[in-house]
């Protein structure tokens, strides 16, 4: 074989070409003299491609002439010319290869380069991955351990001895199993390893112990990791502490369900009870009650002593509910002074009298709050599942309308849900939407009922009263709306009305008949509750109309001086200031006491036609208190429902001031009062 000429045939080619490993001889100038076939498919070239042209082919454009040199370079001077290098395969992909090279030196001219070559790009993707990884583990703010076949610990990461306390010699060659917190049953574990067994990987929270001793739980996920044979080489956990996490959720959790004030169940709770307690109804043929339960009167706590101790009454208010109804399914707060309880497995309706009774009973005893003794009372509605309704939304309506019913006719007590009690919500619903649109339509008018002074026989005050002069049902008792007017705020527009009319009217009276004539007008708590004194529309015509002091005079009822409140009190107290006198209307029936009539300077008492009608009896020694009490305070007093001449001559007796009643006039519209206003008194009788 010629040694100048490359014979393929020959035996040196033949070995290139069975050798595994990638060879190329390159000459002087940079060409590729041979290649052998694992070459080629190292840089996916054919070995045309790649015979007689520039081995820079598989380097990248810009780093052609640099390799040429250094090959050149390599072979003028001998350095060593080996290690790894970025490169191209055919299709554009980099690649990284090693190579070694040797000077291999022809009989004839400049010496050539013998280089041999690995593509060892998928060794360096592995290298990279396990440098990431290794990253990662050191990294991880997640412990991570590693045990072998055995479970016996053989590497942690700088997160597992931080979250632990343990570091990697300590825990080497261990069991995980003896840092567990003992809180887990055997079961538990049993469950875990059968999980890893069947499914290669287990996720869950377990109780562990940290050095110090202390308990915390993780959120830990165990993989296997098998050998191609599929033995069990090494088990990974990685957990991360949840403890605090845990806590925070179980916090977050409690105040979405449960009542800050009261630690009850709140409304959100209490309707999944319901829901819950419905369907074990429904399975198992029994009755499940709803009891609604609405403190009497608690904002007038709230206002009188703040929402402080509001709150603390209705924390006091929960204990002994709970006492009242042991056995109960969920006693919730659903919001305000609102309470509910759910009563399951009863066998008829009546098994929730007890209860109700037992909670009125309980709450009638008096609270002691912030050193101050409060006193409230309940009204509870209730309906039956499913007797009443299947769905529970009309459940909770119909124990909220049996509630109502209670508060409506007096409240303390309690009430079921019934048919007939539907009714006449419904009956009420229409009387309100009636109400609306008599007010809309001017279907009120005013009447007046004259006062007469006892000293001059002579009308002197006229007291304006409404009446509901209804299209088809005629006139509607004051009694019957008035109360639903309260209810429904509609009294503040009504009375603003009545009011405005009743000035109008006395102002033209007074021109026409009487100069010193005066006006009385009935105010309900609602009026003086919810408005401010300057935004009264009725104070501005009175101010308007330019009446001096005493010509109007305000009605209120006792029981608004009892739960008196800062807006009520500062309203009473710009209208005396105002020049508008006050008198408290059917006095004595309610909580009289001195202290409020010197307080709110009350001008008038007026004795209730109750005391009146009994002056043959019992009401002669309440009426003869009643003047002298208010004559030795400076009030003057007016008796009301004077219909007979003795009862009148007995008040002369006693010194009354002022009588009204049927004896002089009942109530009527302005144009027939006009006619008592022209007659001298003695034909008055008679009207």
């Amino acid at each position: 074989m010629n040694k100048t000429h490359w014979d393929e045939s020959g035996l040196f080619q033949a070995i290139l070409d069975k050798c595994p490993v990638g060879i190329a001889v390159i000459d002087y100038e940079g060409l590729y003299l041979t290649v052998n076939p694992a070459y080629c498919d190292i840089y996916g070239y054919t070995k045309s491609e790649m015979l007689n042209h520039s081995f820079t082919m598989i380097f990248p454009a810009e780093a052609k002439q640099s390799v040429l040199e250094r090959h050149q370079k390599f072979l003028a001077e001998g350095i060593r010319l080996g290690g790894e290098w970025p490169v191209l395969h055919h299709d554009g992909q980099q690649m990284t290869v090693f190579s070694e090279s040797v000077t291999f030196y022809p009989d004839k001219g400049l010496p050539a380069r013998l280089v041999y070559v690995q593509n060892i790009t998928e060794r360096k993707k592995a290298q990279e991955q396990m440098r990431i990884a290794a990253a990662v583990f050191e990294a991880s703010q997640e412990a991570i351990v590693v045990t072998d076949g055995e479970n016996n610990i053989i590497s942690v990461n700088p997160a597992f001895s931080i979250l632990t306390g343990w570091s990697l010699e300590e825990v080497k060659g261990h069991n995980p199993r003896e840092f567990k917190s003992g809180r887990h049953q055997r079961s538990f574990y049993i469950e875990m390893w059968q999980s890893l067994m069947n499914t290669g990987q287990w996720m869950g929270e377990v109780w562990d112990r940290h050095k110090n001793g202390t308990e915390f739980l993780k959120e830990l996920s165990i993989s296997v990791i098998k050998d191609p044979d599929g033995n069990v080489i090494n088990y990974v956990g990685m957990f991360s502490d949840i403890t605090l996490r845990k806590k925070q959720e179980e916090l977050i959790w409690q105040q979405a369900n449960y009542d800050a004030v009261t630690g009850l169940p709140n409304r959100h709770l209490f309707q999944s009870k319901l829901e819950q307690a419905a369907l074990h109804a429904s399975r198992t043929s029994h009755l499940m009650a709803l009891m609604l339960i609405d403190l009497d009167q608690f904002k007038s706590v709230n206002d009188s002593m703040g929402h402080r101790a509001g709150d603390e009454l209705l924390g006091c208010v929960a204990m002994r509910l709970l006492k009242c109804a042991p056995g109960a399914d969920c006693i919730a707060r659903l919001g305000g002074d609102e309470f509910a309880i759910i009563i399951s497995d009863i066998n008829e309706p009546s098994a929730c009298t007890g209860i109700a009774h037992n909670i009125l009973k309980e709450l009638e005893a008096p609270f002691a709050i912030n050193g101050e003794t409060m006193f409230v009372s309940a009204s509870i509605g209730i309906s039956i599942y499913p007797t009443d309704t299947e769905n529970l939304e009309d459940l909770f309506k119909n124990a909220d309308q049996a509630m109502y019913a209670v508060k409506n006719s007096g409240r303390k007590s309690f009430r079921y849900y019934s048919r007939a009690l539907h009714d006449a919500i419904h009956a009420r619903l229409r009387m309100i939407r009636n109400l609306r649109k008599a007010l809309e339509e001017n279907q009120f008018e005013v009447y007046y009922q004259p006062i007469v002074s006892l000293k001059t026989g002579h009308i002197t005050r006229m007291e304006a009263l409404v009446r509901w002069i209804h299209p088809t049902q005629g006139i509607i008792s004051p009694d019957i709306f008035i109360p639903l007017a309260e209810d429904t705020g509609l009294i503040v527009p009504i009375g603003n009305w009545i009011a405005n009319q009743a000035i109008k009217q006395l102002s033209y009276w007074r021109k026409k008949y009487n100069p010193e004539l005066k006006m009385a007008i009935n105010l309900s708590p609602v009026q003086l509750r919810s408005q401010e004194f300057d935004d009264i529309s009725w104070i501005q015509t009175l101010q308007r109309e330019g009446f001096h002091s005493g010509a109007i005079t305000i009605e209120i009822t006792e029981g608004l001086l009892l739960n008196s409140e800062t807006r009520v009190n500062h309203n009473l107290k710009m209208m005396h200031q105002a020049g508008i006198q006050i008198a408290i209307d059917d006095f004595g029936t309610g909580y009289s006491s001195l202290a409020y009539l010197r307080k709110f300077n009350i001008d008038f008492l007026k004795i209730d036609r109750s005391f009146v009608e009994d002056l043959q009896g019992v009401g002669y020694e309440l009426c003869t208190a009643i003047i002298a009490m208010a004559h030795s305070l400076g009030l003057g007093v007016i008796a009301e429902g004077v219909e007979t001449e003795e009862q009148k001559k007995l008040l002369i007796e006693l010194g009354c001031d002022y009588i009204q009643g049927y004896l002089y006039s009942k109530p009527l519209p302005a144009a027939e009062i006009e006619k008592l206003l022209i007659l001298p008194m003695h034909d008055n009788h008679s009207v």
